[in-house]
Formats: C-alpha cells, sequence, structure tokens
C-alpha cells in the first residue's frame, strides 16, 4: 500500500489503483481507513506494531479480491 484515498469500514469494497491511477483491481477491506492510514508502507510483520494489535495480516485477502482488466490489457 503506498496511498490511501477517501473513507471507508472494515468490509467495505474499496478500489486499488496502480500507480499511473488506473483501476487494477477491487477487495474487501479488513480495516478501516483511520487503520489503513497508519499500514502504508508497512509489511505484514509491522502490522501490529504499527496499530497496536492485528486482527488480519492483510489490508485485503487475496480471496476477497478481485482483478480487473485495464484498458492496455483489452486494447
Amino acid at each position: 500500500v503506498t496511498a490511501v484515498e477517501g473513507r471507508f469500514d472494515r468490509g467495505d469494497l474499496v478500489a486499488c489503483l496502480d500507480p499511473s491511477g488506473d483501476e487494477i483491481a477491487r477487495g474487501l477491506v479488513n480495516y478501516d481507513t483511520e487503520r489503513a492510514l497508519l499500514l502504508i508502507g508497512k509489511t505484514t510483520r509491522r502490522i501490529e506494531a504499527a496499530i497496536g494489535h492485528i486482527d488480519e495480516p492483510e489490508l485485503i485477502h487475496r480471496d476477497n479480491l478481485v482483478l480487473v482488466a485495464t484498458e492496455q490489457q483489452t486494447g
């Protein structure tokens, strides 16, 4: 995670963007905005140190993530 925009709660559907701002995936988040902001740039091992506890070892679990075809891929 390199940035967090907008407001969301745990369990909300969010868009994942590449550095160009193109949507590459959508997923259900395990942490709300406040905690997600604290996780920017952190590895899984550093989640507990960043927020004081660990609910889940990732911001979005792969079982809750759907990749989206980009215009370049469909092109």
